[in-house]
């Protein structure tokens, strides 16, 4: 008998170590749940803070930018203004000497200095003159605004007289050249 006692000894401590163990392997198992859940929404959280401040950061580039961009345009042609100062003040001179002279050739060499001093500095800032008198019609620079006879074959189609010139600010077309086209 004894050895049945022992046998049902085993077998009860046997019963109780899986029980045991099957308490520990569940609550191993309920506490890694635990923490994954908790490891997930930690990542969620740190994920929706990164998230926020990626928001706030391009909301405050975007604001940023359309600042900078009405600000150019609103000053973006302080540096054409400020290089034709010295001509206004050339003109303000000559305006002012006029009363004073009665020289007209001098008068007249005075606004051609002038002008040209004008018409270098708006080059300078990438201003092109459009004078296409007797070149090939071009509807990407020219205006036809009249159209006349041609005395020659060799004639036709090209610009017999320039009415107005145009002008081209860095390969854009201000305004195009008022012409007389030979038929």
């Amino acid at each position: 008998m004894s050895e049945k006692i022992k046998s049902e000894k085993d077998q009860m401590n046997e019963q109780q170590e899986n029980q045991v163990q099957e308490e520990t392997d569940q609550q191993p198992a309920e506490e890694t749940m635990e923490s994954k859940l908790a490891a997930a929404e930690a990542l969620v959280a740190e994920l929706q803070d990164r998230y926020l401040r990626q928001a706030a950061e391009f909301d405050n580039y975007r604001k940023r930018t359309v600042k900078e961009k009405a600000e150019l345009i609103k000053n973006g042609s302080a540096d054409v203004m400020e290089s034709i100062l010295p001509v206004i003040d050339d003109l303000e001179r000559a305006l002012a000497n006029t009363g004073k002279s009665q020289d007209f050739d001098a008068l007249k060499e005075g606004l051609s200095l002038i002008y040209s001093k004008l018409m270098h500095t708006l080059e300078q800032q990438g201003l092109q003159k459009i004078s296409p008198k007797d070149e090939p019609f071009d509807t990407d620079f020219h205006e036809a605004i009249a159209t006349l006879p041609a005395a020659s074959e060799e004639q036709k189609g090209k610009v017999v007289d320039c009415a107005i010139d145009g002008y081209r600010l860095n390969d854009k077309v201000l305004r195009h050249a008022k012409v007389a086209v030979a038929q």
